[in-house]
Parts: structure tokens; sequence; C-alpha cells
């Protein structure tokens, strides 16, 4: 593909992943890897990924930082780190479809029933963080996917879709940075990464600002429902 072409298309991407993680909160890398690979190699997409998620975490943290459950936030951290082992453990010892099947299905029965009958229970403490937290460590140890956990634990704990937005960008934002710091120690940030990166700012900006409107104007039950949906999507990628 032409030099021109790539950054045209890898910035489209990222501003469509960039609009849904504004808009609710997470998904964006799971749309832009699968999305990416299709124009480039996976050494190539996943630093820009990674870079274009600490920016959004950013900025999103500066405008609505009073917006995070702090409380929530490190306990989800701490318990996130203590699972990490647990994945990598996982990913040598048990074979990749079977857990990849088994995290699909799981996703999709979950998020379907909720779909069907949303009478899911009600999280009154932090403390709840902690389990969340571990699991969203093993599958970010073993499959870098530790997203729809933290997901599940903010529509459990009845965070508000600015609540959600926020305190979900402050966890991201910790694994982000520690993900870049890994890619750099690796040699991943390229001239070809830096370039693209940087072009696709402007568009991520954009994004970041639409998906923000967005934001305040869905509804609680309808914002708990975009989740869901959102979290059967993901299923499917799985077992795709």
């Amino acid at each position: 593909m032409p030099f021109p072409t790539l950054t045209i298309v890898t910035a489209v991407i990222l501003f469509v992943c960039t609009f849904i993680r504004s808009a609710v909160g997470f998904g964006d890398a799971l749309l832009a890897m699968p999305l990416l690979a299709m124009v480039m190699s996976l050494k190539v997409a996943s630093p820009i990924v990674a870079f274009v998620g600490v920016a959004i975490s950013l900025t999103i943290l500066l405008f609505d930082r009073n917006a995070v459950d702090f409380k929530s936030t490190w306990r989800l951290i701490v318990a996130t780190i203590a699972g990490v082992p647990v994945g990598l453990w996982l990913l040598n010892q048990v074979p990749e479809h079977i857990v990849k099947w088994v995290l699909g299905i799981t996703l999709i029965a979950y998020g379907s029933i909720n779909l069907l009958a949303p009478k899911y229970p009600y999280l009154r403490h932090e403390r709840y963080a902690f389990p969340f937290g571990f699991i969203a460590g093993i599958l970010a140890g073993a499959y870098n996917t530790n997203g729809p956990p933290i997901a599940i634990y903010g529509i459990l704990r009845r965070w508000s879709p600015d609540d959600f937005r926020a305190t979900m960008q402050c966890y991201f934002l910790f694994s982000g940075i520690t993900t870049l710091i890994g890619h750099s120690l690796a040699g991943l940030w390229t001239p070809l990464v830096w370039h693209l990166s940087l072009w696709t700012l402007p568009g991520v900006g954009l994004g970041i600002y639409l998906g923000g409107k967005v934001n305040r104007l869905i509804p609680q039950p309808m914002f708990s429902q975009i989740i869901f949906g959102l979290l059967v999507l993901v299923g499917c990628l799985f077992l795709l």
C-alpha cells in the first residue's frame, strides 16, 4: 500500500475507534487491532494503538478527572497486577483456542442475558473491584484484553456514563503506559510507527470530542444496553 494511502487509512480507522472509546469508555483496541492488521504488521499496529490509547486516556482525564471513581480504580489496578502472572501461566499451559472459545461464549451469554432480561445485581462496595481486576489481569497477561471485566464491574456498580468513561480511562492509562514502556524496550518505536502515530492525532482529537458529546447524551438504561451489546460483539470476535 502506498505510504500516503496507509497514513489516511490508519487515521480513519483510529478516528472511528477513538470515537467509540470516547463515547462508551472502551472497545477501541479490540476493533483497531484486527482492522489495522489488514494493512500493516502487528509489530507496527500494536505500538500505534497503545500510543493512541494513552493519548485518549490523558485527554479525557484532563477534562473529566472529577468523575473518576478512585476508590475502585486503585483496587482494580492492584488486582490486575496480581492477575497478570496467572494470565502468563495460562498462556503457556492452556491451548489458546480453548481459552478464547470459553471467554467468547461467556461474554456472548452474559451480554445476551442482560440484553434480554436486564436484572443484573448492584455492587454497593468497592471491595468487589478486586475479583474483577484480578480476572482483568489474567486476560491482560494472556491476551492483552483486560477491558471486558472492568466494563462489567462498572455496569454492576451503576456508574453513570460520565463516571464509566472517566474511570475506565484512569484504569487504562496505567496499563497503557506500561505497554508503551514495553514496546520501547522491545525496539518497536520505528520511524514508521512515529509517523503514523503523529498523523493520527488530529483525527483522534476529533474522535474524543465527538464521542464525549455522544456520551453525555446517552441515558443510563440505554448506556448499559450498549455496553452489553459491545460485550456480545467482543465475544464474537474471540470466536472468530
